[in-house]
């Protein structure tokens, strides 16, 4: 991208272009009193920290932020990471230890198989998004043994969200502690935008939240939420947190910036869910597969039949002014190919509508639609 004009638009190869793969799903990164707290961090404290947060990385907006997180999640304890990616390679390395057991979702996040990986707890896969599967195998392990379920409450290749309130119901029957990756539904999930767990009203049964600020916040970097009475010890034990650098001062200003903006965007969000309702709908009447029946998500993924399709189908995209993701296998569940479309609360419906409209031109240009 050679410059970026706002949320939803760039310049790319020279061509203004769309931008409908980005995770902005807030349009938070324009934000002014976002941008001004970034600039006032770094006149006030610099470009960087020069240290890690158990030594000398640790200045007021790093604070700030995390009191930001105690008060849109309405939890006792946070604690930020470097990038999301860290969040969940050192929570779920931490809380599980040899002879205890982390069970995750076969199609969970990269992220979350590296904290498994990284840790020394047996790792117990279950079919995705299947309830019976995930009691079966709850029900095989010892009962004595420390249990950890790793749930997403939104999984991003299709877009399709999580049985939560079912899953954790099971996961408590078998004393199993609920971890919930929270990252592509932070900000407009739920009355207060916390995620699928408020929006599925399991919020006092699920014991850590993990997320990022790289996608509704507008930034960079990832944390974990909690009301575990010992959830500081976490700071002591967690290696990706000790070991390395804390984020800049300017970064942590602007997710602390936004994340209280993020708790009364009660409009933004209504946006984004009105852009998803009409994306969706009118991709599903052209003819296009879709990876859910319904607009689950801000994440709408349209199916292609092979790696072929799917990069020509990219390319007439960009090539008309619009930019998605590709995704293919490994990334991909079940060997599929995909463009994964990405919305944002400020899409305006005019660009909503001209998006359907490069989409039918391309579909119909490479033969996927008639």
């Amino acid at each position: 991208m050679e410059k970026v004009k706002s949320p939803t638009e760039a310049v790319i190869a020279g061509k203004d272009t769309i931008l409908l793969g980005t995770y902005n799903y807030m349009g938070m990164t324009f934000d002014p009193d976002v941008i001004q707290a970034g600039k006032d961090a770094l006149d006030q404290f610099g470009s960087g920290t020069n240290g890690s947060r158990m030594l000398n990385g640790t200045f007021r907006d790093h604070m700030e932020v995390e009191e930001a997180l105690r008060e849109f999640y309405g939890v006792s304890g946070a604690i930020v990471f470097s990038t999301g990616y860290m969040a969940n390679l050192g929570m779920i390395s931490t809380l599980a230890g040899k002879g205890e057991y982390v069970i995750l979702d076969a199609d969970s996040h990269a992220s979350i198989y590296d904290g498994c990986k990284q840790g020394y707890a047996e790792i117990v896969r279950f079919r995705h998004n299947d309830i019976n599967d995930l009691d079966k195998r709850l029900g095989r392990l010892p009962k004595e043994a420390g249990k950890l379920v790793v749930l997403e409450g939104v999984y991003s290749m299709l877009g399709d969200i999580a049985p939560l309130k079912e899953m954790v119901a099971v996961a408590k029957k078998h004393g199993a502690m609920v971890l919930s990756d929270e990252a592509h539904s932070m900000g407009f999930f739920g009355p207060n935008g916390r995620g699928v767990y408020e929006d599925q009203g399991c919020e006092g049964d699920v014991d850590f939240i993990v997320g990022t600020f790289s996608k509704s916040v507008g930034t960079v970097g990832g944390f974990c939420v909690s009301n575990h009475p010992k959830f500081e010890a976490i700071r002591l034990a967690c290696r990706p947190y000790i070991f390395t650098a804390s984020l800049p001062p300017s970064v942590v200003a602007t997710a602390a910036t936004s994340i209280r903006k993020l708790r009364f965007a009660h409009n933004k969000r209504q946006h984004l869910w009105e852009n998803a309702r009409t994306l969706h709908g009118g991709l599903k009447a052209m003819g296009f597969e879709l990876g859910t029946a319904n607009p689950d998500s801000a994440i709408i993924a349209v199916i292609l039949k092979d790696q072929e399709q799917a990069v020509v189908m990219w390319q007439a995209l960009l090539d008309g002014g619009l930019y998605v993701n590709m995704a293919r296998p490994p990334a991909t569940p079940a060997g599929t190919f995909l463009l994964r479309c990405s919305l944002c609360a400020e899409h305006t419906p005019e660009q909503i509508q001209t998006v359907l409209g490069m989409f039918k031109a391309a579909g119909q240009a490479v033969g996927v639609i008639v």
